[in-house]
């Protein structure tokens, strides 16, 4: 076996030394946060993500917030949107990721009431390059299996979002069910898509372009 070279950086990786608790992520400042996911209580640093990746998720938070709102001027319960949040799964071990985007029930902020995947009614991940098989599987099943009832996979081209395969909860088998997969070079000549859970809502392939 060919040994490394002295310089190499892979010399220099050490082994995390214990799994992240719950109470120790909590102390870790927000800056240091936002480029971490914690798995199984182990540290996952986040790239970080390309223009493309955030105007995509502005574009996609913009369209949640306006039917959102009128979701509750209908009726709905309050809600929230927001993008790069983060979300607790579970306590132990320690499950904390950090969705693009995410659709939830309002948090009581005087308590300082923190996001856990009860009060989610919908994340969403973009993919990336270096992100396929976290978010298409890895993702897939803690989301599903922490029971958030719907899950977007959104992928991109050049010009904006151009794919939003859709999921939703089976809560007999805590897994994910492909509902329908909505492509832009297919509506660009018919009516706009539409869904109904968890809000109504009206894809508009203009309000996600780039």
């Amino acid at each position: 076996m060919t040994a490394l070279p002295e310089d190499s950086w892979l010399l220099s990786i050490r082994p995390q030394p214990a799994r992240v608790t719950a109470e120790e992520y909590d102390a870790v400042p927000e800056e240091i946060a936002r480029a971490i996911e914690i798995v199984d209580g182990y540290v996952v640093y986040c790239a970080a993500p390309t223009p493309d990746h955030q105007t995509a998720g502005r574009r996609l938070v913009n369209l949640l917030e306006r039917h959102a709102k009128s979701a509750m001027d209908a009726g709905y319960e309050c809600l929230t949107v927001n993008n790069d949040v983060d979300l607790r799964l579970r306590d132990l071990p320690l499950l904390n990721r950090r969705p693009d985007v995410a659709l939830y029930r309002c948090l009581d902020r005087e308590r300082g009431e923190r996001l856990r995947a009860d009060h989610a009614l919908l994340v969403v991940e973009i993919v990336s390059p270096g992100s396929e098989t976290q978010d298409t599987t890895d993702k897939l099943g803690e989301y599903a299996k922490a029971g958030i009832p719907h899950y977007w996979i959104v992928r991109l081209d050049r010009t904006g979002v151009s794919i939003i395969e859709r999921y939703r909860l089976d809560r007999a088998a805590m897994l994910y069910k492909h509902v329908g997969t909505f492509m832009k070079d297919e509506s660009e000549f018919g009516e706009a898509p539409r869904v109904t859970n968890p809000i109504p809502m009206v894809i508009n392939w203009t309000d996600l372009q780039f």
